[in-house]
């Protein structure tokens, strides 16, 4: 009990304050299947003396975090980590096992993609019923409801039932409505990934906006520069357990080189070309240094002659890169060994670990592919570390830089 009055006179009971202490959730597995042969198993496991197995599973183990007014947290870590029972446990969706959640003030949630939109309602009724139910007035519902519009770009659709309206007209709606009717609190699921790019800017300038006016942000997405450039905390989940909480940055940096020690190249690459071996460093065979050049030495094997056009891209772990290598002619590749270097004088990047990701494809293109894409090493980047302050604008778009190459038989 003490510890739960401890977070209570932490967080206040502002409106938009959080604290979940102790969270458990558990969930059983069916009962009872309705397939046949899943009831003949059992009575057979019944006649050998067997007991079936219909135990708990754990969805949420102990999980604590408290947020002030105007604070932003996201939740990270991989699929079934817990973070969407988490948003709705806050969102009173479902309830805990045991522990306890106090929330105070408004509540605005995009869990799914038609969450809180009825389908045989139109678009403008939806928006008046939502209001209402956070506990606006339909006057301060109508102040707003030209902004939400405008965001949603469903001026020409509106008054259309919703269930005709499109997966990407639902999330524009749902997004519109859950930011702008100003709520307290601002809960966002992994959503915003059905959304085009220009789509997804406006709804991370959007959360900053509402931040910047004292919202409170619990934001679960896998694209962890959005964490990164819009929440200060981050909790990280794996298993229903806390991995890790802290400073946005440091939490998001760990996660990724723990999702990417399992893609080092420990074994071959396996394509109509096979990747042998892979050597990165600096331009004079040292580290790699910020500003500064770097080379690439790949060793390929192939059982037949190609002409192959190979694309190197640098990511912060993601299959996203951040930068992107063009050979910007063939690369002849010959029955046997073959050795591929790329060197590159300018590397635009800051200190921080990296990601060499390859693919190789048949004469252009689009042409067959002959080695997937994916990821090939990691490497690090020495020199001056980023500004601490959170960054203002996420990548879109990989930056594409010149370099040379040779290649030997």
């Amino acid at each position: 009990m003490s510890a739960l009055l401890d977070t209570d006179a932490r967080i206040g009971t502002a409106p938009g304050a959080i604290a979940a202490t102790s969270i458990w959730k558990r969930f059983r597995a069916d009962r009872q299947r309705a397939y046949f042969q899943d009831e003949v198993a059992r009575l057979a496991d019944r006649m050998r003396g067997r007991t079936t197995s219909r135990g708990w599973t754990w969805a949420l183990r102990d999980i604590s975090f408290a947020a002030k007014p105007g604070e932003s947290i996201g939740l990270i870590g991989p699929n079934g980590s817990g973070k969407t029972t988490l948003l709705k446990i806050l969102t009173r969706v479902m309830y805990p096992t045991a522990g306890r959640v106090e929330m105070h003030g408004r509540v605005g949630a995009l869990i799914a993609v038609n969450a809180g939109i009825h389908p045989n309602l139109t678009g403008r009724e939806n928006v008046m019923l939502t209001g209402t139910l956070m506990g606006l007035s339909r006057r301060d519902v109508a102040a707003r409801f030209d902004d939400i519009i405008d965001f949603a770009g469903l001026g020409h659709a509106i008054d259309r039932l919703a269930k005709f309206y499109s997966v990407g007209m639902l999330t524009r709606l749902g997004f519109g409505v859950a930011a702008f009717l100003e709520p307290d609190v601002l809960l966002v699921d992994e959503v915003l990934a059905v959304g085009d790019a220009s789509f997804q800017q406006r709804c991370l300038d959007r959360m900053r906006e509402v931040l910047h006016q004292g919202t409170t942000l619990v934001f679960v997405s896998h694209d962890l520069a959005s964490v990164e450039a819009t929440c200060a905390r981050v909790v990280w989940l794996h298993h229903g357990e806390t991995v890790a909480e802290g400073p946005g940055r440091e939490v998001v940096k760990a996660y990724r080189e723990s999702v990417e020690k399992g893609s080092v190249l420990d074994r071959r690459i396996d394509g109509r070309i096979a990747v042998e071996n892979v050597t990165i460093a600096g331009g004079d065979g040292g580290l790699v240094q910020n500003e500064g050049p770097v080379e690439f030495e790949l060793t390929l094997t192939s059982e037949d002659a190609h002409r192959m056009w190979l694309y190197l891209g640098i990511t912060e772990g993601t299959a996203s890169p951040i930068v992107v290598v063009s050979p910007g002619h063939e690369i002849p590749v010959e029955p046997g060994r073959n050795v591929v270097r790329c060197r590159v004088e300018h590397l635009p990047l800051p200190r921080g670990r990296y990601f060499l990701w390859l693919g190789a494809y048949q004469g252009s293109t689009t042409g067959p592919e002959l080695i997937g894409w994916q990821s090939a090493a990691p490497f690090e980047v020495y020199g001056p570390e980023l500004d601490a302050a959170p960054i203002a604008v996420v990548r879109l778009s990989p930056v594409q830089v010149t370099s040379d190459w040779s290649h030997e038989h």
